[in-house]
């Protein structure tokens, strides 16, 4: 009877060993699968933003911007990722991801309007989009490592990028030629 007890012990140890291995190597899986649609997004976003600064460059009257701009979140690919980060995304990953998405659409709305880099009305989307970007890499840096970010560790005052701007310091005004800022996000 005893060794009918030892073998049913060291059977139930075998199998809740073999069971939390699974569970970690699941947690592993899940944390790269993360990471990698985390990546993704933030990757797409940045290449959207960056077409839409570009088209915020050129004030030529005969660029169709409102298609220009829907054209550049739509080849960076950005939709298709968003769907991507809501089924693997932990929510506040999610949520902030959905609120940097929605700040980008502002930004694409802007553009589309005739918005220039060198003009407020572009900064005055644009900086609240920058902060955003911020507020997604806190969460995830938040969700994945556990550690926290502040603008302070950069010697900034705030996410946003306006006290970094040239424009905005020096309240620049409406069709100055000057690039407005010397970071990028």
């Amino acid at each position: 009877m005893a060794t009918l007890g030892g073998a049913v012990i060291a059977i139930a140890g075998t199998v809740l060993a073999d069971r939390l291995r699974t569970r970690q190597e699941q947690g592993r899986g899940l944390g790269a699968l993360r990471r990698e649609v985390y990546i993704d997004f933030i990757s797409a976003a940045g290449t959207a933003h960056t077409r839409l600064r570009e088209l915020a460059q050129d004030p030529h009257p005969s660029l169709d911007r409102e298609a220009a701009s829907r054209a550049a979140l739509a080849d960076a690919r950005i939709y298709e990722v968003r769907e991507r980060l809501f089924i693997d995304a932990a929510a506040p990953v999610a949520a902030a991801g959905q609120a940097m998405f929605e700040q980008l659409r502002a930004l694409r709305r802007a553009v589309a309007a005739g918005a220039l880099l060198s003009q407020p009305r572009f900064h005055d989307v644009y900086h609240p989009y920058i902060a955003s970007v911020w507020d997604y890499r806190v969460a995830v840096r938040d969700e994945l490592e556990g550690r926290s970010l502040s603008p302070g560790v950069f010697g900034w005052a705030d996410w946003d990028g306006r006290e970094r701007c040239s424009l905005c310091r020096t309240g620049g005004s409406a069709g100055t030629e000057r690039r407005p800022f010397s970071s990028s996000a």
